[in-house]
């Protein structure tokens, strides 16, 4: 397996802005040719309409009128595997406890937001992928020395954000699949919340994927800390209504060809290149469409 280096300092923000800059734009994605109804999966419609995040540096944050990050330009590809033009896409901010709602109520026709595949969450959709595999770390005050990995949670408060199950991974017993560690939850909104209450001091450390916090981390250098321990792994999927057996199949064709094509550790690179942020290189092993 080969990772690029892990450094606990990351990236200057003025780094960061340009990576995002060169990611998420209408230029990148498949070979969809604009009719909504060629490529892989028969688009068969005027647009799709994608639910992405907006406040996640790197991955799909809000710039302007649209969202940029590499989970973007993910979404990005698939569509035009999927024979839709960028120009023919609806972004939708998709937070982390209205995915599996968007998804259910047809307001979105697919979710590519650091969307982590779980048995809990497949009861109610499906999911095409994993597209990228992460990890789970701790992100703390830049001048906190006691928080160095999960032990050292113990009778601290920890943030996660609604929907996430990311800080359950923490307290949950080990029978429960966690680690068991005594930490006080506060929850939020979603991470830009948990961020404002990790900087004030309300909370002592924010958990969730390590792409997710160094994003973050890499806008504030000076304020932030990304841990660097390591824990578990989140696989990222592509969400989809229940019952998209054939979509997902088109979805998975159109992410082995984003990787042999070398495009995912493009959209990787654009997004945290500048960063010293050690994003996993290896093509994902795909799970089954049911």
């Amino acid at each position: 397996m080969r990772v690029r280096r892990i450094s606990t300092a990351l990236g200057s923000a003025a780094a960061l802005a340009l990576a995002l800059t060169a990611c998420g734009t209408a230029d990148v994605g498949g070979d969809g040719d604009g009719d909504g109804g060629e490529g892989n999966g028969n688009g068969g419609g005027d647009t799709i309409t994608i639910g992405v995040k907006y406040d996640q540096p790197g991955l799909g944050l809000l710039e302007g009128s649209a969202p940029v990050g590499f989970d973007v330009d993910v979404a990005t590809y698939i569509a035009g595997e999927l024979g839709y033009s960028p120009d023919q896409i609806q972004w939708e901010e998709a937070a982390s406890a209205n995915r599996e709602a968007f998804l259910q109520q047809g307001t979105v026709d697919m979710v590519v937001a650091t969307y982590s595949i779980t048995d809990e969450r497949r009861q109610v959709v499906d999911f095409a992928g994993p597209y990228y595999v992460a990890q789970q770390d701790i992100l703390t005050q830049a001048d906190n020395t006691d928080i160095n990995g999960p032990d050292d949670l113990a009778d601290k408060v920890l943030c996660s954000a609604s929907g996430s199950r990311s800080a359950n991974t923490i307290v949950d017993s080990e029978d429960e699949g966690g680690l068991g560690i005594d930490a006080e939850l506060r929850e939020a909104g979603n991470y830009s919340e948990c961020l404002e209450l990790l900087g004030n001091g309300t909370v002592d450390a924010v958990t969730t994927d390590n792409t997710i916090l160094a994003g973050f981390a890499a806008q504030n250098p000076d304020q932030y800390r990304v841990v660097n321990a390591p824990f578990g792994e989140e696989q990222y999927g592509v969400g989809l209504p229940a019952g998209s057996t054939e979509r997902c199949e088109e979805v998975n064709a159109a992410i082995t060809k984003m990787w042999d094509e070398g495009k995912a550790t493009e959209f990787l690179e654009a997004a945290f290149g500048d960063t010293d942020f050690s994003y996993e290189e290896n093509v994902p092993e795909l799970g089954a469409c049911a």
